[in-house]
């Protein structure tokens, strides 16, 4: 088999949110069991892991990583908090933020397959509060706008072209007003957060979506691949076709089917023990900012933030990237048709879309990930704002996720780190 080229492109760079600021025994549970033991077949992955814990950057870390449809084998090291005695599993509970759009990306491809979404049918068709978008003239300097020429699409909503701002993250008057308003689709900690949170809250659904839409584009559709809110507003259409949120479509049709058992928009009460204490680093010192016991994702959101709001395992996790290694089949059973899978995984972006300076610059977007070009043909990922990151290469037939939890994850590279480690270890298994 060939090794991985381009493993660790552009995609560790990606964050959802970008700060100039402060920004019971799982050990003995049947998925912990279900992983492989660590060979010495990933030593730069479990060398990269056991450096970090060992310099107390972060109190304990997992990936997994695995071939094919086979079991995968955990790498873990420390415990769930620096305060807690809980050892990291691959039963633990994480805050994946971004690595939700790859699953709101799969339930969107989900009803394009059944016929009740159109690739290129128009946002405004099915919210009708898009229907006469604006577009500002220089979002660096004001507000001012002009009707846009192109409706936005559903293509463009899944590759991040709709023009669409994003607060907290569009450091423009876009971004400012989004924040001013409340379009805020993310859940942090109970701190307020410097240029990220608001002292209006976030709206329900509808509202949310007439407020979003008020406020002008920074991008004529179609034409600039810009990281916008595009999947919050994908998980609200979601819930509007299928007449249910979207964590309750999901768990109908993907979770329960998949044996996800332990993916969710709201941590249960009972199972807060197995939840990862998130940090924000400062001055290079972990400091706690959202804490199990009394943890925002323990709490109900406004809506199921599609971009940003899911809690996984790297157990359950590690099963959504086999489904798609296995165009939509998982355990003998299909899940998902192979058409979804296909195309959600493929380069969905419109023809002549500007990526240069971007988090893609030189690949393609699907459903929710990069998908890569060229030499790098066959990965499909994406990774989230506390250190988490997955991806699929079905090149070679690899499944690899890390799982820590600190805020902003550029903070270190540990997931630019990671995807070097994987493909290292990878291409030494590959050729073994």
């Amino acid at each position: 088999m060939n090794a991985m080229p381009g493993l660790d492109a552009n995609l560790s760079r990606r964050a959802l949110l970008r700060s100039g600021a402060l920004l019971g025994a799982a050990a003995t549970l049947p998925w912990a069991r279900a992983f492989a033991a660590a060979p010495e077949g990933w030593p730069q992955v479990s060398g990269l892991i056991e450096r970090y814990v060992a310099e107390r950057r972060v109190p304990g870390m997992i990936a997994a990583v695995g071939w094919r449809q086979d079991q995968p084998t955990a790498l873990a090291k420390g415990t769930q908090g620096f305060d807690d005695p809980h050892p990291v599993t691959p039963q633990s509970l994480f805050r994946v933020y971004s690595m939700t759009k790859l699953v709101t990306g799969l339930a969107v491809m989900m009803l394009i397959d059944e016929g009740k979404l159109a690739l290129d049918g128009k946002l405004a068709d099915l919210a009708p509060e898009f229907a006469a978008m604006r577009l500002a003239i220089d979002p660096q300097a004001s507000l001012e706008s002009r009707p846009t020429a192109t409706p936005i699409t559903i293509r463009h909503l899944l590759t991040h072209t709709a023009g669409l701002g994003y607060a907290g993250i569009s450091r423009n008057k876009v971004g400012e007003e989004l924040l001013r308003l409340g379009v805020v689709p993310a859940a942090i900690s109970h701190r307020a957060i410097p240029g990220f949170t608001g002292a209006v809250p976030t709206p329900g659904a509808d509202e949310f979506l007439r407020r979003a839409a008020s406020v002008p584009l920074v991008a004529e559709p179609g034409t600039r691949w810009r990281y916008s809110m595009a999947y919050d507003v994908l998980g609200i259409l979601v819930g509007r076709i299928t007449g249910k949120p979207l964590g309750a479509f999901l768990h109908e049709r993907l979770f329960a089917a998949a044996g996800m058992d332990s993916s969710f928009f709201r941590v249960p009460p009972a199972l807060k023990p197995r939840l990862a204490t998130n940090y924000g680093v400062l001055l290079g010192i972990p400091v706690p900012i959202d804490k199990p016991a009394t943890s925002v994702f323990a709490e109900s959101q406004p809506f199921d933030f599609g971009g940003a709001g899911l809690v996984s395992t790297p157990a359950d996790f590690d099963r959504f990237l086999r489904l798609l290694l296995g165009d939509g089949a998982l355990d003998g059973k299909r899940v998902v048709s192979a058409a979804a899978v296909r195309m959600g995984t493929s380069n969905l972006l419109p023809p002549g879309v500007d990526t240069r300076g971007t988090f893609i610059a030189g690949a393609g977007f699907g459903a929710g990930g990069r998908v890569g070009l060229g030499a790098d043909e066959g990965s499909f990922g994406w990774s989230g704002a506390a250190g988490t990151i997955a991806l699929i290469q079905r090149r070679i037939g690899l499944r690899a996720g890390l799982y820590a939890q600190f805020m902003p994850a550029e903070t270190w590279p540990l997931q630019r780190e990671f995807l070097a480690a994987a493909r290292a270890d990878s291409s030494a298994l590959a050729h073994a």
